[in-house]
């Protein structure tokens, strides 16, 4: 079964809207997990418009599924990172100013960059995933960095899913496919919903992992968020 990581930066977003600690996202991570959830994601911004140092350090005791930290590799992530420890750290090309992740990396232009990088994360314990678009001639240079996992950036899935579910998942399965070539594994994230999850896990090999935020946070405005962990769950378990 495909592992469900919930990216709780929403929480964190509606928190610093008011100030103060409600809601509160040390607590929003001890529910998700006591729901279901898999994992909890978090991806940290140097302006912390959502997530925040503090929270990073707060939640790494509290995280007993799995902790994911996504970011771009500055070199104050790298250290943060290091010193957490999380179960996986993703490596994330956006842009200091970015509103989301809205890219993945060339692999082949920035592969040195990329494997030096790794090399740190992996002495430390830490598995390493690359966000990629849907480009299967990008999954040879992504292995050689010596990361262990990809992140198939899902937000040209999502667009398409109503219009052409079939054209819109081919990019995802011929690159999940050369991904498994080079034993790699794939995770995906961006724009997953209920409404078009359970078709792209059905048809992508290999699938390990999904992170999941804007959707189910808003989503759980109208179903309650054990109800919308425990749906995104049976769309996963729905073979």
């Amino acid at each position: 079964m495909t592992k469900l990581s919930v990216n709780i930066n929403k929480i964190a977003t509606l928190r610093n809207a008011r100030g103060g600690e409600t809601p509160s996202v040390t607590e929003a991570a001890i529910k998700i997990q006591e729901f279901g959830g898999q994992g909890i994601t978090i991806h940290p911004r140097p302006d912390e418009r959502h997530i925040t140092r503090k929270d990073v350090y707060d939640l790494k005791p509290l995280v007993t599924t799995e902790f994911n930290i996504e970011g771009n590799p500055h070199q104050s992530f790298i250290d943060m990172v290091l010193e957490v420890r999380p179960e996986q750290v993703t490596l994330v090309p956006d842009a200091d100013d970015a509103i989301t992740s809205n890219a993945g990396w060339d692999t082949r232009k920035h592969m040195d960059y990329l494997t030096e990088i790794i090399a740190e994360f992996k002495n430390a314990g830490i598995r390493t995933s690359i966000f990629l678009d849907p480009l299967p001639e990008l999954v040879e240079s992504a292995a050689k960095t010596g990361a262990d996992r990809i992140e198939l950036y899902t937000e040209a899935y999502a667009k398409e899913y109503f219009n052409n579910k079939e054209k819109a998942i081919k990019p995802y399965y011929d690159t999940a496919v050369e991904a498994t070539k080079f034993g790699l594994g794939i995770n995906a994230g961006h724009d997953l919903s209920l409404d078009n999850l359970k078709y792209f896990a059905n048809n992508i090999p290999n699938l390990l992992e999904v992170s999941i935020g804007h959707a189910l946070v808003s989503e759980a405005l109208y179903m309650g968020l054990e109800n919308t962990v425990q749906a995104y769950l049976k769309r996963l378990a729905a073979w």
